[in-house]
This record gives C-alpha cells, structure tokens and sequence, in this order.
C-alpha cells in the first residue's frame, strides 16, 4: 500500500521528526518522493465546459494509485497560511476572493476567472500543498515532491486572479522557501504551453529568482517574447510555435533554459509543471508526447543533483485532457521517483 501521512497531528510530527533526523537543515537524506494532494481540490468546479475541471484530479489520482507508484510518500495538503499567502499577494486580492465566493452556483470574476462555494478552500489547499512540500523537501524528508495543485497558478498576479488561476502556487511555494526553509537561489521551470505571466511579473526584480519558460506563442496570454529578460537578466523565454514537437521542445531546453537554470547554481528547483503541450490538448497546439515531459523531467533531474543535492518541488499546472494528462504526470512523476 502507498505510504500515506494525514494531516494535522500526523503531519506536524512527520516534519517535526524529518528536521530532528537532519544533519544539516537542507540536505536530502531520502530518494523518497512525496505525492501531495487533498479532497477539497476537488470541489472547485466552475460548471460544465470549463477546461479545469475535477475530472482532470481524478484521473492524475486514479493514475497515481496504481501498482507503479505504490512507493510514493503521500501527504493531504494543508490549507496555506495568510502570512505564506502574503507574502505575494495583496490583501485585497484575498479580501477580493473572500467576498466573491457564492453560497451557490458559481460568480465570474473576470472571462477566465470562475468560482463556487469550495474554490477558495480548493486555491488555499492548492498553495498550501506547494508550501508543505518546499517544507519536506528543504528539511531532507523527502528528495523530491509533486504536488496535484488545482487550480492551477502560474497566471495569477500579485494583485489580480487570472487564466484560471487564483493564487500564484509557485511564488508562494518559492518566497516559503527563501523566507522560511533558508534557500537563497531558486529556479523555476516552466512547460506549460501558456507562459506563466504571473510568476515572471512577481520575480521581474528579483536577482535570485530565475524563471526559464517553454511555451507556445503567440498565445494566451502574450507575454513570453525572449527579449523579456527581468531586471536582472533572470527571465529566459524560449518560445515555441504551432505545431513545435519534441524536437523543436528539446532543443529549446537544450539552447537556452539548461544552460542557464545549471549556471544559475540553484538552492532549490521548481517545476510549472503544466502538460497542456500535448499534442491532444484542446488549448493548445504544441505536439509533446508523455515521453517529452519525462525527458525534461530527467535532464532538470540531472542539474539539481549536481547543483541542489536533487531538491525538486513540482506543481501541476495545466492539462485540460484528463487521460493525456494523466498519462503525462505519470512519465513525470515516474522519472521524480527514478532519482
């Protein structure tokens, strides 16, 4: 049976004991991989037709259950803190999302934006899950986790929800690690076909942030050009056309963002881990294949052993056909567990 730690007491002293075992605060002591994820993730659902919907959990979960991942450490996400969610967002965002949530039905906050009764419990969850593994994986519990973030959030603003998304789970994940777990550099991977706006906008000032991004252009939501570059040449956009495979993914990779993210020395790796790059995804037109993500999987794999002793947080971004992007998470989730 899966290795599986509840919440609340269980939790606290799994982390608690995971810290008394360390010799150094930052140094990994396991290959274990953590799976994160809780029920109320479920149950933002903004109606029929909507591209993220909880199918796509059920079936990243149903997958996950299987024989093959039987070895996974698992943890039910905690919701995230004000202060963890602070440190990011505005207050009236929060405030924002608070007064917007209905009893019933759903409320639209903007074209992309939707909510029911449980999303805001859902996004708290999403970004809490973000937080608890960047706390297992800094303290040496585990080498590396996958987080089922739903919704997704690399597209949320400081101080505006958008593209789905309502909390930037990255940046909360990423400030959680530099503020509270002592990491100092910290690099963020990005595939998704759609370029992560929000997590680019936050960390634009911010030198010891690098944020490198795959991603179909042009395409919701415009931004990702290569000559964004930040404030302090962090930013590093390889964008990709229509039609892009494996091949076209891969050099990218290979040209620009490998290079840089293994330069950079980080303390600490994320991944946007989004696998709408599909090639039977319906918002977008790149053509990667399960094999594809397991390879960018594997190659970020291979710097942060030589960089970060393995330290690796992903989180789920996007996917919109629930059996492909189970299938993808899987390659992905596979290769976490190979280390």
């Amino acid at each position: 049976m899966p290795k599986r730690i509840m919440p609340n007491l269980t939790r606290r002293a799994f982390l608690a004991s995971a810290a008394a075992s360390m010799a150094t605060p930052t140094r990994a002591q396991t290959a274990t991989t953590l799976f994160v994820s809780h029920p109320a993730m479920l149950a933002h659902d903004p109606g029929p037709g909507w591209p993220d919907r909880p199918d796509r959990l059920r079936a990243l979960e149903d997958i996950l259950a299987t024989p093959r991942f039987a070895s996974l450490m698992r943890i039910d996400a905690p919701t995230a803190t004000r202060a963890a969610i602070l440190r990011v967002h505005t207050p009236e965002l929060l405030t924002q999302l608070e007064q917007a949530t209905p009893t019933q039905g759903t409320a639209q906050l903007g074209n992309d934006v939707v909510m029911n009764a449980g999303t805001l419990s859902a996004a708290l969850h999403a970004a809490g899950g973000g937080v608890a593994a960047i706390e297992a994986v800094m303290r040496g519990q585990a080498r590396n986790a996958f987080v089922a973030t739903r919704p997704p959030g690399h597209h949320a603003r400081a101080e505006a929800s958008m593209g789905f998304c309502f909390l930037n789970n990255a940046a909360i994940a990423a400030r959680h690690a530099r503020e509270a777990m002592g990491a100092t550099r910290i690099a963020i991977v990005d595939f998704d076909v759609h370029h992560g706006n929000g997590v680019q906008e936050i960390f634009w000032n911010d030198k010891n942030t690098l944020y490198c991004s795959t991603h179909q252009m042009p395409l919701y939501p415009g931004t990702g050009a290569v000559s964004e570059i930040g404030a302090h040449d962090n930013i590093v956009n390889a964008p990709l056309r229509k039609g892009d495979d494996g091949v076209q993914f891969r050099e990218a990779l290979a040209s620009r963002i490998l290079p840089r993210v293994d330069a950079f020395a980080p303390d600490l790796i994320l991944f946007c881990a989004g696998f709408d790059a599909h090639i039977h995804d319906p918002l977008g037109r790149l053509r990667l294949v399960e094999e594809d993500f397991r390879d960018v999987t594997l190659r970020v794999m291979e710097i942060a052993a030589r960089r970060c002793n393995g330290r690796i947080v992903s989180l789920l971004e996007g996917g919109y056909a629930p059996d492909d992007l189970a299938a993808s998470a899987a390659a992905h989730v596979g290769a976490l567990m190979s280390a």
